[in-house]
């Protein structure tokens, strides 16, 4: 059952107001695209920079909306409904490339709970989601400290623990671990899969990186120029690529 749809979705940016009157006109970023993500899963949608994967994500919980088709979560059309909008940001987390761009307080555990308080969750249960949410992490140790004194890998634990504090039906990760080390993106990817597995939630990846996907991700979607050129498991189409993006990325990522 898809819990994450994509119907014949076509979304182009405005453009430039300051642009020349006799500049062509945007082109679509994303181009009646098709994709449907299964409950459960832990799906990666790989492309290459400005390939339309973060505008993907963007129209997940209506950051963006389509100018044409259909995204449906958990079976709700997303529309700009104040109150559909409100419902899928309660089901979608997000967690983005930069998370000192996400802190939003000087003391971790409150950086945790600004997500929960919003939602208007009680306080006793607020404090429990927190607390849960950052031994989940690892992070709970640290829960007094500032997040300026955290490392990247561990603002980043901090970020996954804000979503996961709301009780997410899906995570989104948008390129969460470009700009980590190799063995820190090891251990957050390894976490993201533990969240997966224990507690059911859906895992989207989106990245540029083979690499990231190829040990964890059950499932892989290719986007090039806005489309949807390849799907499959990763498996699949790490040995055996049918489009010029996916062998281009493989190939590149291979010692």
């Amino acid at each position: 059952m898809a819990i994450l749809e994509f119907n014949d979705v076509t979304f182009t940016y405005p453009a430039d107001p300051d642009a020349p009157k006799d500049a062509p006109a945007p082109r679509p970023v994303l181009s009646h695209l098709n994709l449907q993500i299964e409950k459960g899963s832990f799906v990666a949608v790989l492309g290459h920079n400005g390939s339309g994967k973060s505008t993907l994500a963007k129209l997940s919980n209506g950051i963006l909306f389509p100018q044409s088709g259909q995204v449906i979560v958990d079976g709700t059309p997303l529309t700009q409904d104040e109150d559909v909008v409100y419902n899928a940001r309660r089901k979608v987390g997000m967690v983005f490339q930069n998370p000192d761009n996400q802190i939003v307080s000087s003391i971790v555990e409150e950086d945790v709970a600004f997500g929960v308080e919003n939602l208007g969750v009680e306080p006793k249960e607020c404090r429990h989601r927190v607390d849960a949410a950052l031994k989940t992490v690892g992070m709970y140790a640290e829960r007094l400290k500032s997040p300026s004194k955290l490392s990247g890998g561990q603002k980043q634990r901090v970020a996954i623990a804000r979503a996961l504090a709301s009780n997410p039906k899906i995570l989104l990760c948008d390129e969460a671990t470009s700009a980590l080390d190799p063995q820190t993106t090891a251990s957050i990817l390894d976490l993201l899969k533990d969240i997966n597995q224990k507690f059911g939630i859906t895992m989207v990846v989106i990245t540029h990186q083979m690499s990231v996907i190829r040990e964890i991700c059950g499932h892989v979607a290719i986007i090039e120029n806005g489309q949807l050129v390849e799907q499959g498991r990763v498996a699949d189409i790490f040995n055996h690529p049918k489009s010029k993006v996916a062998r281009d990325l493989i190939f590149k990522d291979r010692p």
